[in-house]
């Protein structure tokens, strides 16, 4: 890209980030939430399900919201959130097919939901004389064009408003909250449901209230800092209307009948200090419900477009800087229908079923990201992948027990787009049942994978380990395994170095490689065992690094033990260049006999910045420091300065780096003595350190053997060193996108 295309790309950025975290999720989150179920029923369902039914709907629907809330927190802090909101966090993270699977049904949900509010709005008008003259249709179509109006607009315009409806909406809670003290009764405990309704249905009626919090992740491209915005915005919103729905059931309990709760849409009204607050409420609350979600529906089918998932065409701006207008046309239309179908308790539970399939695949991706441990998963919101699990199960389970046939329908839509968008045929075996299965999703994964572009969040260490017999080098074997974090692929290598005639007929390639089996059953490790017969250990070596593995799954990274002999080191020093010529990155294990990997609390990373072996030095680091034995390991960042002017720059950019990264580490400017040598300086700071992780030159032939024992000295008043050379173009420490 060139810096005049880099310099509009900025422009064009930093021209759509308009919004912070209230203003931009927090607000939108709850307008939308505290709308047309609060105000028109939340009595019904207190009247359904009594008192007690009434807060487990509640306290249900709400860790649903919660966890769901926590699952899009993890994934907005791990990445660098665009437009196009929850579709963009699933599409970056699983991939275009499933991002538009759950995609195009959460559009819908939102476009559905802009017609859901307005017949909410239309009904709360009902009693007044002027308004049940007009066909509550042709009101909610002309109020639906007005909001069409406004979106096509400008979403500054709807930004701007939303503080006025959130006074009214505050002021007609505090109207409610404040009336009724002189007419308290005994609240119904226990349900009393009509004809046709359960506990469930009456969940489906109520669940649409807690899905808000898609307003405000919809509004991503917007936001001045989507990842913090998302995580804060999302999850204060959902505290906040939780509270609110909590103490509202309550209150309601207290003064009212079933049948007169059940009845009566508008008994808030009747509670309330100032009963005309109330019919403000309402129409503050639907209207600008409606309006949040015309706003965000159409944002998330210009995302889509984008990445050509629907025609690019309708993620046209038609002349707008910053609005989609052909999709707010396309809402308007979708709303239209769906005003003119049906009525609340019909439009309800089909809202639900979409928002709960895609608030359970946004669990399921945090979940995944968690399990898999991609190494740029680094998220600022630390959530234990259980939380976002449970999120799953109880959207899913949910979608189950309200509509078995519909769980079922939305289900197969979801993966009907997905296997649309792939477009691939199915791949047959036969033969033994559990065989020809692994077989082929081996298969199907290896051809998968080569076709694949590469992109480096999904780079993970791939180490082909030359340790001989495992079980003769503990400290290669357990960096490794620290290394993969039981996600990565190890490779355990014995090269066998002789005649190789006369070893083959030895069998001495088939044992070594069942020797190394045993070991890896034995240590519970998950890793593969290798063997070749090699006249020469070099060569043997390249060759092995060549042709290891298959599609995509070829090593990344060598990883072998530093030597103590001078022609060893020349040795390693001169396998580096050619690997470095080969794409590898090379890693090196000086190993302390003494000290060992110490109490496994301190990893000291040594940093020249970003263009060498700064990013994989740095990642090795982070991984590290999450494996088993390793938790809560501190990671300094250490950068040497030769002056102490430019310290508090120096420090104040590793910082913002660190938090760019979303990598916890301490960074140390060090000042070191005028005329001391950086190698002493290492010793000084590290000498302590339980593992240290230093950067490598790659020597000329002819510097080869004063190199290797100029760096032999170094390391002897270190400790345990990981040497690196990395050989990764990529910027693999680049957040999602």
């Amino acid at each position: 890209m060139t810096a005049s295309a880099q310099a509009a790309s900025g422009q064009t950025a930093n021209a759509s980030a308009r919004f912070g975290t209230f203003g931009g999720v927090f607000t939108p989150n709850v307008l939308t939430i505290l709308g047309l179920i609060l105000f028109l029923r939340a009595g019904w369902v207190v009247g359904q399900a009594g008192m007690l039914g009434a807060l487990l709907i509640v306290l249900i629907a709400n860790a649903i919201s919660f966890l769901t809330g926590l699952s899009l927190s993890a994934i907005a802090t791990s990445m660098n959130v665009r437009a196009g909101g929850k579709y963009y966090l699933i599409s970056r993270t699983l991939g275009r097919e499933i991002g538009g699977a759950i995609g195009v049904p959460l559009y819908l949900s939102q476009a559905i939901s802009v017609a859901f509010y307005i017949i909410g709005f239309t009904e709360s008008l009902e009693g007044i004389a002027f308004f049940s003259q007009i066909d509550s249709r042709v009101l909610s179509t002309l109020i639906a064009i007005v909001f069409a109006a406004v979106a096509f607009i400008g979403a500054d315009f709807a930004i701007k408003i939303q503080y006025f409806i959130l006074a009214a909406l505050m002021a007609a809670l505090l109207s409610f909250f404040g009336g009724g003290w002189l007419s308290i009764q005994a609240p119904t405990l226990t349900a009393n449901y009509g004809e046709g309704m359960n506990f469930w249905s009456v969940f489906a009626v109520f669940f649409p209230a807690v899905t808000g919090i898609a307003v405000g992740a919809s509004m991503s491209g917007d936001l001045k800092d989507p990842g913090r915005s998302i995580h804060k915005g999302t999850l204060y919103s959902v505290m906040f209307t939780a509270v609110v729905y909590f103490l509202s059931v309550i209150w309601l309990s207290l003064h009212g009948s079933p049948d007169e709760l059940k009845s009566n849409t508008l008994i808030m009204r009747d509670i309330a200090l100032f009963p005309p607050l109330i019919l403000i409420g309402v129409w503050a609350a639907t209207l600008s419900s409606a309006l949040g979600s015309i706003v965000a529906a159409p944002r998330t089918l210009q995302a889509m477009a984008n990445d050509g998932i629907v025609p690019r065409v309708l993620g046209s701006r038609l002349g707008s800087p910053t609005e989609p207008r052909v999709g707010v046309l396309i809402t308007a239309c979708i709303a239209f229908a769906v005003i003119w179908a049906g009525d609340l308790n019909v439009v309800a539970p089909i809202i639900t079923m979409f928002f709960l399939n895609t608030y359970g695949m946004t669990n399921l991706v945090a979940g995944i990201e968690k399990l898999v441990g991609n190494p740029s998963f680094r998220p600022r919101a630390k959530i234990h992948y259980s939380f976002s699990l449970l999120g799953a199960a109880g959207c899913y389970g949910a979608m189950f027990v309200i509509n078995p046939g519909a769980t079922v329908v939305a289900i197969l839509i979801s993966y009907g787009i997905y296997f649309f968008l792939e477009r691939r045929s199915t791949i047959r075996t036969w033969g033994d049942v559990r065989n020809g299965i692994w077989f082929a999703l081996a298969r199907r994964s290896l051809l998968n994978l080569e076709r694949s572009n590469f992109h480096a969040k999904n780079w993970r260490p791939n180490i082909l380990v030359f340790t001989g017999q495992p079980h003769n080098r503990a400290p290669l074997v357990e960096i490794a395994n620290l290394l993969s974090r039981g996600q990565g692929i190890v490779s355990f290598y014995q090269l066998l170095v002789g005649d190789i005639d006369q070893l083959a007929r030895r069998r001495l390639r088939s044992i070594a490689r069942r020797q190394i089996r045993t070991f890896i059953l034995e240590q519970n490790m998950s890793a593969f065992a290798e063997a070749d017969i090699v006249e020469d250990f070099y060569a043997g070596a390249v060759t092995v690094c060549q042709s290891h593995g298959v599609g995509g799954l070829e090593p990344n990274a060598v990883l072998m033990g530093w030597s103590d002999t001078e022609s060893g080191r020349t040795l390693l020093l001169r396998l580096l260049s050619t690997l470095f010529e080969l794409e590898k990155s090379v890693l090196f294990l000086h190993h302390d006999e003494k000290r060992g990997f110490g109490n496994r609390r301190v990893i000291d990373v040594w940093w020249g910045g970003r263009s060498g072996n700064g990013d994989l030095m740095l990642l090795l680091a982070h991984i590290i420091s999450q494996s088993p034995g390793w938790e809560g390991a501190s990671i300094r960042l250490l950068q040497t300065l030769p002056r102490r002017e430019g310290r508090e720059q120096t420090e104040a950019h590793l910082r913002a780096l660190l938090d760019r990264v979303r990598v916890n580490a301490e960074p140390v400017v060090v000042v070191p003595p005028r005329g001391e040598r950086f190698p002493d300086t290492v010793q000084t700071w590290s000498r302590e350190t339980d593992l240290t992780l230093l950067g490598m030159n790659r020597p000329e032939a002819e510097e080869r053997a004063s190199y290797g024992n100029q760096l032999n000295g170094w390391l002897s008043g270190v400790g345990t060193v990981l040497l690196i050379h990395s050989a990764q173009t990529e910027d693999l420490l680049a957040p999602n996108d």
